[in-house]
């Protein structure tokens, strides 16, 4: 840990190198490591965006800030990037958060659709073991605290309805990073690894559907304020609420999602008609 409530990988002159850091929960992460005296790296599809962003951030003294606009989901794009990073960053990467995503709406019938899944894949899945290929090696190269930061989804958990493409490119996030935690344990004790599940979120996502975030929803800048806390405290599983979703009633929508499995109900039972009684009564107490 490094000063009270904070991870020590958030410290003067340590690097961090955000995907989808050109707005929502890449740019308050950038905000926050900026006000750390952080060295930033920011990755974004949006060149527009990211000069704003840079405007925000200028490089100060020893402390550097510098953009680039990239597609996260092609490995060469990555693989153009990293001689860049390595010889402005000889020492490596501290912080890596893996953030970029999209959620895309079938043209048809989804499962008619074979582009609403390549793409959504392609971003929300590839576009992170393509950072980590690229970018593992410069995180394990030192022996100070660092950190792996992978952005799931509840919908990656709890599996609703109408949009499999999005929530198995999100469960396959939540995989990966299990794997990438477990694996990190051994090969590199000093790198911890989270998975930071927002709740309902006022992004970019969401922007088209609501001019003002909606009471519900949480800012980018809460979700950061409680994954930085949530690393301070050494969890993995980074569950954040929002302003109608308490962590209790996380935690029961998810055992309901579980038990599933464990009791042989169909899946997606909560939204079947003939388990929608039971379940609400289960999760609400109704």
């Amino acid at each position: 840990m490094g000063s009270a409530g904070t991870h020590a990988v958030f410290r003067k002159g340590a690097t961090a190198l955000i995907t989808g850091a050109a707005s929502g929960i890449g740019l308050a992460l950038a905000q926050r490591c900026y006000s750390y005296h952080m060295n930033l790296v920011l990755l974004d599809k949006s060149d527009d965006g990211l000069q704003q962003a840079l405007k925000q951030f200028p490089s100060i003294g020893s402390i550097t800030t510098s953009g680039h606009s990239i597609d996260v989901s092609s490995i060469e794009s990555w693989r153009n990037l990293v001689p860049q990073i390595r010889a402005q960053y000889p020492k490596g990467i501290d912080l890596l958060a893996l953030n970029a995503g999209t959620a895309i709406k079938p043209n048809e019938g989804c499962w008619e659709d074979y582009e609403y899944f390549e793409k959504t894949f392609a971003i929300n899945t590839l576009g992170y073991t393509n950072g980590i290929v690229a970018v593992l090696d410069m995180v394990k190269s030192g022996n100070d605290p660092r950190a792996i930061v992978l952005t799931g989804s509840k919908q990656g958990i709890t599996n609703p309805p109408s949009d499999p493409a999005y929530n198995a490119s999100k469960a396959a996030v939540r995989t990966i990073a299990e794997h990438l935690s477990f694996d990190m344990a051994k090969a590199a004790p000093n790198v911890s690894v989270h998975l930071l599940v927002p709740g309902w979120t006022y992004t970019g996502f969401h922007t088209a559907a609501f001019k003002d975030k909606p009471a519900g929803a949480w800012t980018s800048e809460q979700v950061i304020d409680f994954m930085i806390q949530s690393m301070a405290d050494g969890k993995f599983y980074i569950m954040c609420p929002d302003n109608e979703v308490s962590e209790e009633l996380d935690s029961k929508r998810i055992m309901w999602t579980t038990n599933d499995i464990l009791e042989g109900r169909p899946p997606l039972s909560r939204w079947r008609e003939e388990w929608a009684e039971k379940a609400k009564k289960a999760i609400y107490g109704e």
